[in-house]
């Protein structure tokens, strides 16, 4: 059985990653009714009880106990992971899978990554190494983090680093957090650009999540919880409305979005955790949805987002949740990837659902989907046999779709807005190691990544010869 590390940095990373371990430790005690340890809790917790010979975990008021988290907290600031360590989940992790400080990082990519990566190098190095000892054959790292703030989006790209030079054959996924035009950090442009370089070379993939579309997910479905109509009264368990997740205190505005970003997590490593009669590995996601190496950047869309109160599910909601995936409503970035060109595309299927159901789906959707010339049959399929709980059913899909080019135009925009003026410049360059070049040559970067996919966008309806794709292959 193949393991895999979860390595939170930043608040944002740190919030996200505990909402996960809730809702997976509340899985596997739905479907693991004894308690024991086995195979699916292996993945990505650790055994560490060792009163009991035959290694048993107890389900202890809904929750299997003597278990450890394969994760690593990192930040520079106490808050957030002092909040985990005095909740619910207090007992998931130990000293040495956090590393904290307390000034933070001041909103400045340049003291995460530059500051704080140099300061703290060897202990995260160790920290790092350590769990991966844990495990007995080390599959994927997961790394989350945003991009908007300093710790997130430069601690945690100096964290992807160290982990490319340390695992370079282990695969790296990174969940990141954009921030929204209206991001309240002055700053996020130059720190998300910043990060978007580190993240185009050192990541295996990346799933880029926007807040400003969580925050519209949300609020759509608020609107439908009060609309009045029979049967719109949202449960408990559904993805938006779940309990907080090991967090202490009142909630919290972003408790609803982290929710969401959680249960994409959640999908993405059902097959990891669980059988099912066709398992996507973690590996097979690159290897399938990366034909270029700089374009990993992989669309996220999430169905059910939520549970209605008429529960009953014909085929005709089946193949609705299918039609729901590749609506721009259910993007986790705001893109229509149905007007952009598809390079490949993952479905990630978990619950109840045939093989035929999902290649009837294709056949229906396929259509209306734009693919790339050269890999018109460029779909991938996972079936878990295990639902989140509460659903019958539930679809990730991951695109590798042109359309996220959209998202980096906008922050580009938003950069060049600050960069024009040397706004706030000077704090950055006060920061030991940091110079301006680092600038030029990140938006260098992302300018360069968006040319690539108009190129490929350019392509659509049309053949594309091997010249164009070497150029892209650099």
């Amino acid at each position: 059985m193949t393991q895999s590390v979860v390595v939170q940095v930043g608040q944002c990373g740190n919030q996200v990653g505990c909402r996960f371990w809730d809702l997976a430790l509340r899985e596997h005690a739905h479907v693991n009714k004894k308690g024991l340890y086995d195979e699916a809790l292996s993945s990505f917790f650790r055994n560490v009880d060792s009163r009991e010979s035959d290694g048993a975990a107890h389900v202890v008021g809904g929750r299997i106990q003597h278990l450890k988290a394969r994760a690593v907290l990192v930040d520079m600031e106490e808050g957030v992971v002092n909040e985990i360590l005095q909740g619910p989940l207090r007992e998931m992790f130990d000293s040495t899978q956090l590393l904290t400080d307390v000034s933070g990082s001041g909103n400045n990519w340049a003291v995460g990554h530059m500051t704080y990566g140099s300061a703290y190098r060897e202990q995260i190095v160790d920290k790092l190494r350590k769990a991966a000892e844990h495990c007995d054959c080390l599959q994927c790292f997961f790394l989350i983090h945003s991009m908007g703030g300093g710790t997130g989006s430069g601690l945690g790209t100096k964290v992807l680093s160290l982990l490319e030079e340390e695992f370079p054959e282990v695969c790296r996924i990174v969940t990141s957090i954009y921030p929204s035009a209206e991001d309240d950090v002055i700053t996020s442009p130059y720190n998300s650009v910043l990060a978007m370089r580190e993240l185009t070379e050192h990541a295996d993939c990346v799933l880029p999540v926007e807040n400003q579309s969580l925050a519209d997910i949300v609020d759509k479905i608020k609107h439908m919880s009060h609309s009045g109509k029979p049967g719109s009264a949202i449960r408990r368990d559904s993805t938006l409305i779940s309990g907080q997740g090991g967090l202490s205190g009142p909630e919290k505005p972003f408790d609803a979005m982290n929710n969401i970003v959680a249960n994409l997590f959640l999908n993405i490593t059902s097959s990891a955790r669980f059988e099912g009669s066709l398992n996507m590995d973690l590996n097979e996601i690159a290897m399938n949805l990366v034909p270029f190496p700089r374009l990993h950047y992989l669309v996220p869309s999430l169905t059910p987002l939520y549970t209605l109160a008429d529960v009953s599910v014909p085929t005709r909601r089946l193949d609705q949740m299918f039609s729901d995936a590749f609506n721009k409503d259910h993007q986790l970035i705001r893109a229509d990837p149905k007007h952009s060109l598809y390079l490949a595309c993952a479905l990630m299927v978990r619950g109840n659902v045939q093989i035929s159901d999902v290649r009837r789906n294709i056949e229906r959707l396929k259509p209306s989907l734009p693919f790339v010339s050269w890999n018109q049959e460029g779909w991938k399929t996972g079936l878990c046999s295990v639902p989140p709980v509460g659903h019958s059913h539930a679809l990730l899909a991951l695109a590798n779709n042109t359309c996220v080019k959209l998202t980096f135009t906008e922050l580009r925009e938003r950069f060049f807005k600050l960069y024009k003026k040397k706004a706030h410049l000077h704090h950055y360059l006060h920061v030991d190691g940091m110079e301006q070049s680092f600038f030029s040559e990140a938006i260098s970067s992302v300018s360069s990544l968006i040319e690539e996919y108009q190129h490929l966008d350019a392509t659509k309806g049309t053949l594309m010869l091997d010249a164009p794709r070497l150029r892209i292959a650099r």
